[in-house]
Formats: structure tokens, C-alpha cells, sequence
């Protein structure tokens, strides 16, 4: 059965849960109602429309059950691995043991949005000196400190280095109130000097041999932590095996992504998209029920697709969007004021790409760790935007600065001007907060500027 494409309002779930349960198309005890997790306090749901297919409300539980499924992999003996900052690369290697689970505590800088700021997570963060300076991810200080959000990890990890200053100085002030934390480098990544050894590291890019060595050792220390952590030896037929469970998860997301940005109408909302990638990261606490959503969402694109359904119309102007929002609320609003989002990149984009299944598995983990395009120089980030960008005909572009971020200082206005001289297409830079609703008009009239703006250019 073909459902046509529709956003829906939470309210209007609920409804349509009733009759797709009717009608057989999805299976309650797995898939409950998205209104349940209203009184969780996951409020900002209210405020959003979904996607009406049976394989978005997979989705959408998927997400919002991982503070549950934590809880229960804990009391059923699994031990947690809170891994920080790397965004792809250490959740590969606790999956290689069956006794271990990993998540990011990071993603607690989505909790004011979600939760629309009524955990006081912010509030207990510039109790503790962290202050509006640093940007959201500094909740994640307030989810440890309430301890209302995820069980404390057995076991905390995080990459230090090249890595976001926000960060390093809250993971820092984590560690000195009394949750230890194992840190391992990751340098900043370089092109290689004419008299060293090159090697390729994923996606065009090209490192030091002496870079990857180090990084490779760092998570050599990494996996000894991992091993003592399970009792038993993180050995390389493991890793070899996570490595193909980890592929199969960004082969399901590349396919979906290519559907999403280059059928004649997208066959998913962009904030359906932007939770898909999201489980790249560290498979939502779930290897196994991410790959069984991805392949759902993969199987309704395409049956839109075949069918010629989908959202927009074929004449809506096609964005590329550079860095996630804080409120994930505006992929609703760009799609509402005529754009189409036709790619991103969410600053992950090396938790998206293969790892070499022909290397050595901690060579191949070190490499896909220096492919991270925050670790290098911002011009290797926005080559690989252009190109981006000319794949999929992208006829603008948004840079989403993140509030108090450090990186974003510079980092978007050096994106920004790079794409307009390379690709001469509008570009524009928003600020989007926790929450957006006190500036969307704001908002709205910047968007809706840019898409004016493309949609001049191609009367030429």
C-alpha cells in the first residue's frame, strides 16, 4: 500500500497511528504512538510535522526511546561507553564487543531544543561556569550533573587535539567534577610534506603516513580500555566484523540521501533526513534496529520514487545546509517557505563515508578518524562542499552558525565566501538558537531572501 506523502502534526499521529495499526502497516508493541513522549518532556514535538509513513515513526521511536534503552541495557549488564567528540569513529570499536554499548554524550546539546529548555540543563551549565560563551553542547555538563538524561557511562572517552575548543574546555571542566575521562589525540590534520609518505585517507584526502601512525596508536590505547572494559580481548576479526555491520549503515544512508536529493520530489522531509544521518554517529544505542529502520526509510523512498510521489514541487529552489541547527525545527520551515534541501553537511560527514574493508582495521579506523573535516584545514571541509554541491545541483546554500561556538567564529564566513567565488551561488549565514521561535522572522525573511535570489539567477 502506497500512503500519499503527508506531514502531520503530533496530534494528527495519533489518528493515523490508529489506522495504520487497523490496517496492519506497522506492529504497536514495537512502534507506540509519538505523542507518549510528550510527558517525557520531549515538547518540541508539538511544534513539528512528520512524515506519515510507517518507516518515519520507526524512526522517530527509535530516537526518542534511546534514553530507555540505555537504562535497560545497563540493568540487563551491558556496560555503557560514553564516547566524546569523535562522532563516528570509537562507537565502531565498543560494537565490536557484545557486552559493551556506546553513545554520545554529546548529543545532550539537542535536549534544550527537544525538551524546549524545561530541564534547566543550560542553567545548571552556567552554575558551573559554563556560561552562553560556549555553545549548546555545554548541556551535556548539565545531563551529567542531574543525571536525568542517560545512566554515567562505565567507561568516558574523548578525543582531544584539533578538536572544538567549547568542547575541550567542558569536557575538561566534566572531568574535574569527578567523571574521569580517557583522552586520546587526534592531531590536526595536514597535507603531507614533499619528503614524507603519503597515504589516502577516505574520500580524496591525503595525510602524513606519520599522522595515521599516531592516530593508530592513540586508539590502540583505546581498544586496551575497551577490552579491559568487556574482560575479554577486542581482537582484529572482531573489529573486521564491526567494521562491515558500521558500512552496511552508511551504504543504507548514502542510498537514502541520494534518493532524497536527487528524485524530482523529495521523497523525505529534510527533518526526517537530518534524524537518519544522525544514527551514522553512533546507531541511536541499537546497531541492529538502526539498520532495520534505515532499510525501511530506504524502501518507502523508493517506492515514492517509483510512484512519483513526494513533497515540494520540482521547481523548489535546492539548498545545500552546512552544520546541524539547534533547533530542528527550521528544516520544517526552510521546505515551508519553497526550499528543498538537496545536501548537507552536518560536520560528520567522515562517519558517512566507507572504512576500507582492505586495510588492516585499526589502519582503517585511524584513516576514516583523520578524514573528520574538523580535525583539518576548513578549505578541505569546503572543496568537498563544492563538490557536493555541483552533484546534486545545489542553487544555494545556508550556513547554520551554532550559537557560541567557537568554530563557527570564522569557519562559516570562510565556507561561505569560499562557495560563493567556487560555486557563484547565493549564500547566506543564520544564526539559529535552542529554539527559534523568538527570531523566525527573522529567519523566515533571510530563507526566503536566498530563495528569491537562486530563483532570479535561473531567469538569468
Amino acid at each position: 500500500m502506497i500512503l500519499s506523502p503527508q506531514k502531520l502534526t503530533l496530534e494528527q499521529w495519533d489518528g493515523h497511528w490508529d489506522l495504520l495499526a487497523r490496517q496492519g502497516l506497522l506492529r504497536p508493541e514495537h512502534c507506540g504512538p509519538l505523542s507518549r513522549h510528550v510527558s517525557d518532556g520531549d515538547t518540541r514535538l508539538l511544534a513539528l510535522r512528520f512524515d506519515n509513513s510507517p518507516a518515519a515513526l520507526q524512526l522517530w521511536n527509535l530516537l526518542l526511546t534511546e534514553q530507555d534503552r540505555l537504562w535497560q541495557w545497563k540493568e540487563g549488564g551491558k556496560r555503557l561507553v560514553g564516547t566524546m567528540k569523535d562522532l563516528g569513529t570509537v562507537p565502531v570499536m565498543a560494537y565490536s564487543l557484545d557486552d559493551l554499548v556506546a553513545f554520545y554524550p554529546d548529543g545532550a546539546w539537542w535536549t534544550p531544543c527537544v525538551m524546549e529548555m524545561n530541564q534547566q540543563l543550560l542553567q545548571i551549565a552556567d552554575s558551573l561556569g559554563i556560561d552562553e560563551s560556549f555553545c549548546p553542547v555545554r548541556a551535556m555538563l548539565g545531563a551529567f550533573v542531574n543525571r536525568n538524561h542517560f545512566p554515567i557511562p562505565d567507561l568516558l572517552i574523548c578525543s582531544v587535539g584539533a578538536t572544538c575548543d567549547d568542547f575541550s574546555a567542558i569536557a575538561q571542566r566534566l572531568n574535574g567534577l569527578g567523571f574521569p575521562i580517557l583522552w586520546w589525540e587526534i592531531p590536526h590534520r595536514r597535507p603531507p610534506e614533499p619528503w614524507e609518505e603519503a597515504v589516502q585517507i577516505g574520500n580524496g584526502l591525503v595525510a602524513p603516513a606519520s599522522l595515521v601512525s599516531l592516530v593508530r596508536n592513540e586508539l590502540d590505547r583505546v581498544r586496551s580500555a575497551l577490552s579491559a572494559l568487556a574482560g575479554t580481548d577486542l581482537d582484529d576479526l572482531k573489529l573486521q566484523a564491526a567494521i562491515s555491520r558500521a558500512n552496511q549503515v552508511r551504504s543504507l544512508l548514502a542510498s537514502l540521501n541520494r534518493l532524497a536529493f536527487t528524485a524530482t520530489l523529495s521523497p523525505l522531509p529534510a527533518l526526517e533526513v537530518l534524524i537518519a544521518q544522525m544514527l551514522a554517529i553512533h546507531f541511536c544505542s541499537d546497531l541492529g534496529k538502526t539498520v532495520d529502520v534505515l532499510r525501511a526509510l530506504l524502501a518507502q523512498a523508493k517506492q515514492r520514487v517509483d510512484a512519483g510521489l513526494g513533497y515540494g514541487r520540482p521547481d523548489d529552489v535546492r539548498i545545500f545546509w552546512v552544520n546541524p541547527p539547534a533547533d530542528i525545527k527550521v528544516m520544517n520551515l526552510v521546505e515551508d517557505y519553497g526550499g528543498r534541501i538537496c545536501g548537507t553537511d552536518f560536520m560528520f560527514t567522515h562517519a558517512l563515508d566507507p572504512i576500507d574493508l582492505d586495510l588492516p582495521p585499526m589502519d582503517a579506523l585511524a584513516r576514516i578518524a583523520l578524514a573528520d573535516p574538523m580535525v583539518g584545514p576548513v578549505c578541505d571541509r569546503a572543496r568537498r562542499i563544492a563538490a557536493e554541491i555541483q552533484r546534486f545541483g545545489c542553487e544555494a546554500v545556508v550556513v547554520c552558525r551554532i550559537p557560541g561556538a567557537s568554530h563557527c567564529a570564522t569557519e562559516g564566513s570562510l565556507i561561505a565566501q569560499y562557495l560563493r567565488q567556487t560555486c557563484e551561488l547565493p549564500v547566506v549565514e543564520v544564526e539559529v538558537p535552542s529554539l527559534v521561535d523568538t527570531t523566525v522572522h527573522v529567519f523566515e525573511n533571510r530563507i526566503k531572501a536566498l530563495i528569491e535570489t537562486a530563483k532570479a539567477r535561473r531567469r538569468g
